[in-house]
């Protein structure tokens, strides 16, 4: 294996973005192809599932409303963290390449295993549910019909981005949209709507608000999860070095404006009773304004998002999988790049396969949603953390590295998205069920891997 796999701060072996040799990935996304990208990632599933149980953990309309907003600034926090780290090392790597640099190859290592194996493919199988369970509500296909749905889009989904980045941003343009519109439809809907008289809300004790908010914030952070995707994507990001802060800037900004706007228009329509009452609260918002037409519109509506959703983590985790297969022999069948379609279509193929085998896997616990949200929640807080913490390894070790944009407030700013992450990571393993230790082990057998490549040959090339 190569010298280096120890080493931190060492660039990756195979910088396949300079290589001559084999074809890498261009700078052709505009500031509104990763907007895009970002806001259809985060605005998924979450905003049509979170509310009622957000609601439900908190004392008063203002309070939720103010949860919504500080879900948005600690992202903002978070986005500000990854802003710096990817103008100064852009790269299709992502997070891998932040953490190449800061720890070394042997727990990048296992970051991109777990990507590989939990966080990206299991985050493509719950999406695949959320969209069966909505679209088996429609049209039924028996008890298996939410995991014959998911597969479908898994396999529709993975061969449209072998086709090709150009094909995939496009189609993804407009499913960002219509998503974007169905939400202000959904606002506006809710907001014309007469309101309800406020119904009386029991208070809680000191101990027991704080608490709940605490599992209400789990529940809106895990709704804005996703814009650190945009990093996956800064090596083709034009001019990368100037525009990644102001895409993440923007694309948070307006997804804060649009959740709060829904979460608004719920309240006028269903107060905050009939949110806590609801598991389905969009399309309960829609029927009370517009009739069952309406119920049905915002049903079409998540299958959109849910697609969009799919669609862009697709893209995103086939080029940590490219880069994985560039840096390490034995997974170096990842490594290539269709230099004419601008896409990793070996990285796709197989991240393909293995979330259809998450979907199989959600398909015989019977409850396919919560198992993957159990499987991929700790292995996602854990690198989230290491990642931020990243930022200041590499600002002590590469000090005259070149930063064009430097997070504002540092180090207050990254320590407190910091803490933010190890209380998820906390929140997550305190409710774990058979997904979470699934999920656990499957890190956990990426580890004797690390000490199998050491004495891997360097056959393929």
């Amino acid at each position: 294996m190569r010298a280096e796999l120890d080493q931190p701060g060492s660039a990756p072996a195979a910088d396949y973005q300079g290589s001559k040799s084999i074809a890498g990935p261009r700078a052709v996304l505009s500031r509104l192809d990763v907007i895009a990208i970002i806001v259809g990632l985060v605005i998924g599933a979450g905003i049509f599932r979170a509310p009622s149980i957000v609601a439900a953990n908190v004392g008063s309309e203002g309070v939720l409303l103010a949860a919504w907003l500080l879900g948005g600034l600690v992202s903002l926090a978070g986005a500000l963290c990854y802003a710096e780290l990817a103008s100064a090392y852009p790269h299709t790597g992502g997070e891998y390449h932040f953490l190449t640099r800061a720890y070394g190859k042997r727990l990048a290592f296992l970051f991109a295993w777990s990507r590989l194996a939990v966080l990206q493919t299991g985050s493509i199988a719950l999406l695949g549910f959320v969209l069966g369970d909505y679209l088996s509500a429609l049209l039924p296909l028996g008890e298996f019909g939410a995991a014959l749905y998911a597969a479908a889009a898994v396999v529709a989904l993975t061969a449209l981005n072998i086709l090709g980045l150009r094909t995939s941003t496009g189609v993804h343009r407009v499913m960002t949209l219509l998503i974007v519109l169905g939400l202000l439809l959904v606002a506006a809907a809710g907001m014309l709507h007469t309101a309800p008289a406020p119904s009386p809300i029991a208070s809680a004790d000191g101990a027991g608000a704080a608490t709940a908010f605490g599992l209400a914030m789990v529940f809106v952070l895990l709704t804005y999860g996703g814009w650190n995707e945009a990093a996956y994507v800064s090596a083709e990001l034009r001019d990368v070095r100037q525009n990644m802060a102001r895409v993440l800037v923007t694309a948070i900004a307006c997804i804060t404006l649009i959740y709060v706007l829904v979460n608004l228009a719920y309240l006028n329509v269903l107060g905050l009773e009939g949110m806590r009452g609801s598991t389905v609260v969009a399309a309960d918002t829609m029927r009370a304004a517009l009739g069952d037409a309406g119920a049905v519109i915002v049903t079409l509506l998540i299958v959109v998002a849910a697609l969009t959703s799919m669609n862009v983590t697709i893209l995103t985790g086939a080029r940590t999988n490219y880069a994985l297969g560039s840096d390490f022999p034995l997974f170096g069948f990842l490594a290539g790049w269709d230099g004419g379609r601008n896409a990793p279509t070996r990285a796709l193929t197989v991240q393909g396969a293995i979330a259809l085998l998450l979907v199989l896997v959600g398909a015989l616990s019977r409850s396919g949603f919560e198992t993957m949200v159990e499987y991929l929640s700790p292995v996602f807080w854990l690198f989230f953390l290491l990642t931020t913490l990243s930022l200041f390894v590499l600002r002590r070790r590469d000090a005259e590295h070149p930063r064009p944009f430097r997070v504002p407030l540092y180090p207050l700013t990254p320590l407190a998205f910091a803490a933010t992450c190890a209380y998820m990571l906390y929140s997550s393993l305190a409710y774990t069920g058979f997904g979470a230790l699934l999920g656990a082990a499957v890190l956990a057998a990426g580890v004797p891997l690390i000490f199998f490549l050491n004495h891997k040959p360097a056959t393929w090339r």
